[in-house]
């Protein structure tokens, strides 16, 4: 198998296992991390379940992942620990608990401008996956500094938004040059995607984070006013934002963040942002630069995220720097 049908299948799996751990809503499914972020089950199973199963495909190739192991190794969250690799096992039978601490572990691979790795973040919108909404597991290869594959899981986003009857659960893929493709969780090709033709800003439908917290939703709607954008904006959690806007299903998305010294995490937009790309849109940061994955495990020469259709983006570059210029300092 290609590289790309390794992280293809890989995140099929892994997007199964979060779907099931979600539906048997364990009790006392998540922990808190330094930062107060919340993390599951789900989180640690599925980083374990990605990192063996890249370990078995691609012996070779290194991973950075979002999760460690040491809160599960605490005998404070043992019950949690055996949920985790009951999780794994499911997948990967007999998998046994050292095995599995070790594959979280194994994905601390260094970040940088020269060299490639695979950077996973195993459940982005991890407050989406404890609330209902939605989540995704993302997949990205980077090479000197440059994504150049990625597998986006979502296992709860509608796989016809025209026809929900068809169910939920979808996959998108990308190879730089290779264009975009979508499948469902049962693995089956259904074409590639591409993004909308809407050429005017007012017509754009905005996407935007659930979470106040995590971008700016009041100088979001300031920019959709000096765009002449009438629609309301469509929140939706995690990278799932960055799979609709490929899929067409809209225009724009911004994540402003509130301050000028947040830095975005790589794992959180390096597979979105390829997908866009090659389904024929653009992902910036605010200023109009490209995202630098060069820099570490952040972004840390970028601030903030700008997608769209590309059919406008310049314009859209416009109206966000006007109004970042208008903040009072």
């Amino acid at each position: 198998m290609s590289r790309l049908d390794v992280a293809i299948e890989t995140v099929r799996r892994a997007s199964l296992l979060a779907r099931r751990v979600r539906a048997e809503r364990v009790d006392g499914q998540a922990l808190a991390k330094q930062d107060r972020s919340p993390v599951t089950v789900a989180d640690f199973a599925v980083q374990a379940l990605v990192s063996l199963d890249l370990g078995e495909h691609l012996p070779g190739d290194p991973i950075l992942g979002e999760e460690a192991s040491a809160q599960l190794r605490d005998a404070d969250n043992r019950e949690l620990r055996d949920h985790v690799v009951a999780a794994v096992e499911r997948f990967r039978p007999g998998a046994g608990t050292e095995a599995v601490l070790a594959a979280i572990d194994r994905c601390s691979a260094p970040a940088g401008a020269s060299g490639s790795f695979w950077t996973l973040d195993p459940v982005d919108g991890t407050k989406g996956f404890l609330r209902g909404g939605q989540y995704a597991i993302a997949l990205a290869l980077i090479e000197d500094g440059r994504v150049v594959l990625a597998a986006l899981g979502c296992p709860e986003l509608l796989l016809d938004p025209e026809r929900p009857e068809a169910g939920t659960g979808c996959l998108l893929a990308a190879r730089r040059g290779g264009g975009s493709r979508c499948f469902d969780l049962d693995g089956n090709d259904l074409g590639p995607i591409s993004v909308t033709p809407t050429t005017d800003p007012a017509h754009a439908v905005f996407c935007e984070s659930v979470e106040a917290a995590h971008s700016a939703h009041d100088l979001h709607a300031r920019i959709a006013a000096r765009l002449g954008v009438t629609a309301p904006p469509v929140r939706m959690d995690s990278q799932c934002k960055y799979a609709a806007l490929a899929r067409g299903e809209g225009s724009i998305y911004l994540r402003l963040p509130r301050t000028e010294s947040y830095q975005e995490k790589i794992w959180d937009h390096a597979a979105g942002g390829l997908v866009i790309e090659e389904a024929g849109g653009r992902v910036t940061d605010a200023r109009g630069r490209d995202l630098d994955f060069s820099a570490g495990r952040t972004l840390s020469n970028n601030y903030g995220i700008v997608a769209s259709n590309g059919r406008f983006h310049d314009l859209l570059i416009a109206a966000v720097t006007a109004e970042l210029d208008a903040e009072p300092a």
